[in-house]
């Protein structure tokens, strides 16, 4: 190329998920095989093309849900392909997606459908995220998230 000033997507887009990855799973690679996607009973994509931007997994998104009836969820303001197939497509309002999944995690707690042993052994402060969880949510404060 003539230049040693080559950059790529890996340093910006990918550099914070393998930290993440890392310092949650010990791990800053993939944590599923890519076939085990035809396992799946259910997929949630959030803010992610996958046909375009990871065309093989995309594929088999698309099989799991066509031929081995997985469910689909999409969450992303723009309608992708998978989003015209998704069971649900939240098209979320650009930089609400944490509030969406704050919503989540509170539903999750208020219902008690958190996995107590897994809190209890590998998790610190799960008291104060379920106070941050019943103030940060409500159905009135949610409404403008939506496209």
């Amino acid at each position: 190329m003539g230049t040693h000033n080559i950059d790529h997507c890996a340093r910006t887009c990918h550099a914070p998920t393998v930290a993440g990855l890392a310092a949650t799973l010990g791990s800053g690679a993939m944590t599923n095989s890519i076939n085990e996607i035809y396992d799946n009973e259910m997929m949630l994509v959030v803010g992610c093309n996958a046909t375009e931007a990871h065309p093989i997994i995309g594929n088999k998104m698309k099989v799991a849900k066509k031929h081995k009836g997985a469910k689909l969820v999409v969450v992303d303001p723009r309608k992708t392909e998978l989003a015209r197939m998704a069971d649900i497509w939240l098209p979320l309002k650009n930089g609400t997606d944490v509030a969406l999944f704050n919503g989540i995690m509170h539903i999750i707690i208020k219902e008690g459908w958190e996995d107590q042993e897994f809190v209890q052994s590998r998790s610190e402060g799960f008291e104060e995220l379920k106070k941050t969880g019943r103030r940060l949510y409500s159905r009135k404060s949610c409404r403008h998230y939506w496209n």
